[in-house]
């Protein structure tokens, strides 16, 4: 039996990895999608091979995650419960993709994933994998072992001589890709207890960050950012540089407890300074060039959107039918927008459009004298918007209400 393993190297998968040897005699390839974990990938797919891999790959997958993942939920402005811009949600079915075209080119017959029975990432992973692939075979060995906790891995890690990244110092998992950082569980379980401070890795706590602030510039074309400061960069590089002006100033740091699709509440904590900065000045050229009834409804149905993405349904026929609405009404979505960054905060200082695209008009809004707008006629149009009001009201007066 030949099982296509996602392996990031840590404790979870690092077991999995020795337990699919001893339980299913597997022939193990352990997958590594580089998603921006840096240095992670190398170790992960050296670490596999000396576990007991007979192949370990590592697949460089950041152009198409910041491209065909994070951009098309950016513009779709994406927050899980108004706080959370989907960093883990976004990756995985980039991972699963990857695992599943290797399972395929290899011959195998199963894929595996180190998600436990209690979280998200086990229905993100399997349902993307049957969406591409419906008849694989998918292996999760959290719902199939005796194991029943950190603990017993830890244990099970000694007995074989697996090297354990889990310390009682740093009692909490991690997960990095290119949008951001995601901590959970140990000491994070608690969730009236503040996150350790040392905990951080993509910023600086925002009483720390530069007593100066800092300007940038971001032009958007069609809802997507091109260029930062007047220079045109790609997906990637722009995500690569709002992560490090971000990070330096404390940006984009969130800490929450949220709804998982299983039922639960879970506590979350997460770093996403590009995101974060992207998002700000997404919706600040919007606000000049989106039509105000296109942008509520889209508005309405954000939270629709990034509960699909949340609960693992990106590859599902009704993701992708909001996200050709999504991408369909950014064609107006091009301009500048500038904003000032400082200890933790993105404030938009200005966003302009050129007359092809901005709806705002200076001549209309303006408090001086103009010949586009006769003030004269808003008395009509408050009557009648009133008319309703004014005939629930002399019912009620007339009932005695």
């Amino acid at each position: 039996m030949r099982v296509v393993l996602a392996y990031s190297g840590g404790l979870d998968t690092s077991i999995i990895l020795k337990w699919l040897i001893e339980q299913y005699d597997a022939e193990v390839i352990a997958y590594t999608a580089d998603v921006g974990q840096g240095d992670e990938v190398e170790e992960a797919r050296e670490k596999a091979l000396r576990t007991g891999a007979v192949e370990a790959i590592a697949e460089d997958l950041r152009v198409s995650f910041v491209t065909d993942y994070v951009f098309p939920a950016l513009r779709a402005n994406a927050i899980y419960e108004w706080y959370y811009l989907l960093g883990t949600a976004l990756a995985r079915p980039v991972i699963a993709k990857g695992m599943v075209r290797v399972a395929e080119e290899l011959g195998a017959d199963a894929i595996a994933h180190g998600a436990t029975g209690k979280g998200n990432d086990q229905v993100r992973f399997e349902l993307s994998a049957y969406a591409l692939k419906p008849d694989i075979r998918v292996i999760a060995p959290w719902r199939e072992w005796d194991m029943k906790g950190r603990a017993d891995l830890v244990a099970y890690a000694r007995d074989r001589g697996i090297p354990i990244p889990v310390t009682p110092e740093k009692p909490y998992s991690m997960d990095a890709n290119m949008l951001h950082i995601s901590y959970e569980g140990g000491v994070l379980e608690d969730p009236w207890e503040a996150p350790p401070k040392n905990m951080f890795r993509l910023t600086v706590a925002p009483e720390d960050a530069p007593d100066e602030p800092e300007w940038v510039t971001i032009t958007y074309r069609n809802g997507d950012p091109v260029a930062i400061d007047g220079v045109e960069l790609s997906p990637a590089e722009i995500l690569v540089k709002m992560n490090e002006l971000g990070g330096r100033h404390g940006v984009g740091r969130v800490d929450i407890v949220e709804n998982r699709f299983v039922g639960m509440k879970s506590r979350g904590v997460y770093e996403t300074p590009g995101g974060t900065i992207l998002q700000h000045a997404h919706k600040a050229v919007e606000s000049i060039t989106l039509d105000r009834e296109v942008a509520h409804l889209r508005d309405e149905l954000v939270p629709r959107y990034a509960e699909m993405v949340y609960n693992g349904f990106w590859f599902a026929p009704e993701r992708e039918a909001l996200q050709a609405f999504m991408d369909n009404i950014q064609d107006r979505v091009s301009g500048d927008a500038r904003l000032r960054i400082y200890k933790g905060q993105v404030t938009v200082e200005g966003r302009r459009s050129d007359r092809r695209h901005a709806l705002y008009d200076q001549a209309t809004v303006t408090f001086e004298e103009d010949d586009v707008y006769d003030q004269a006629d808003a008395a009509g149009f408050i009557r009648l918007q009133g008319l309703r009001l004014r005939t629930l009201a002399e019912r009620r007066l007339g009932e005695g209400e």
